[in-house]
């Protein structure tokens, strides 16, 4: 069964002025990223804003992705709805598409229980084929998958492992020290990347290397070397970068940067997006010049 490891991207989702994909932009972009060192590419993640797109658009930039990558390195897919029938169909439609791995985010906006969680990832393991990287980010969602609930669900050999965005990095042990050791934990939190690897986990899906690719991947080439101080100072540079992404909607700030850098992935989309705020563009330029 695949194993997720290094640093994942977790693309942005190239767009116009109108808001509209930009197929042609978005694997330019995808190829750079690549270029660039990128372990994997994962479309359709919150930083690809899964949220603002219907099923036809999903399956499209899922679609192009795959084109883009061509093979040179893995395909991640977000595929989780709120509903767990819906999620397994949508899931169902993206295998078929090639992907290599689904990752599945926790229901959001309902309330659930562990039990709840539970039958929803059993079932959709039950019924779809592919390796499924879970996705817990309880900030967006309302709910933390408890690592007794992971540990269940290991039974099933196509759930491969857990992304951590809590932030909370004892969640995160909790994962690594007591679910199964087959799992790939991955860090979801850019600040604690390197402090994952150290424990045990396999690398992370990192937002920030939208913006600066080279760098976030440093950070897990260094860990792999056994590079401890320089894996260290790469991990410790994109403090001044983390530190302007809690000044609006994180994901529309690496947005934000990402067109500000060039890489012509557009604006994100309304009504979270930064392009017209001067102190958040003038703290990212500042943030350049430390990084350039």
């Amino acid at each position: 069964m695949f194993k997720p490891q290094g640093i994942i991207a977790p693309v942005l989702t190239a767009l116009d002025d109108n808001e509209k994909f930009n197929p042609e932009v978005y694997k330019n972009y995808i190829n750079y990223l690549i270029k660039a060192g990128i372990h994997g590419i994962f479309p359709l993640g919150t930083n690809g804003e899964f949220y603002g797109f219907n099923e036809a658009e999903k399956l499209e930039i899922i679609k192009t992705a795959i084109e883009a990558a061509d093979g040179c390195v893995p395909v991640y897919a977000g595929t989780g709805c709120v509903t767990t029938k819906e999620t397994v169909e949508f899931s169902k439609k993206v295998v078929d598409l090639g992907v290599d791995v689904l990752s599945i985010v926790s229901p959001y906006y309902i309330a659930v229980t562990q039990d709840d969680l539970y039958r929803h990832y059993a079932t959709i393991a039950e019924n779809v084929t592919a390796p499924i990287l879970m996705y817990n980010i309880p900030a967006r969602t309302g709910n933390n998958i408890d690592y007794k609930t992971i540990k269940k669900l290991a039974q099933y050999e196509n759930i491969i492992g857990v992304k951590d965005s809590s932030g909370n990095f004892d969640n995160t042990l909790k994962y690594i020290e007591n679910t199964d050791s087959r799992l790939s934990i991955m860090a979801g939190s850019d600040s604690l990347i390197l402090w994952t690897l150290l424990a045990g986990g396999t690398g992370a899906i990192s937002g920030c290397s939208n913006v600066f690719p080279e760098l976030m991947v440093s950070i897990y080439e260094y860990w792999k070397q056994g590079d401890f101080e320089k894996a260290n100072e790469a991990q410790k540079k994109i403090r001044d970068f983390r530190n302007v992404m809690q000044m609006g909607n994180p994901n529309s700030v690496v947005k934000r940067a990402a067109q500000l850098r060039g890489l012509g992935t557009g604006p994100a989309k309304e009504p979270s997006n930064c392009a017209n705020n001067p102190v958040i563009d003038k703290a990212l330029q500042d943030v350049f010049k430390l990084y350039d």
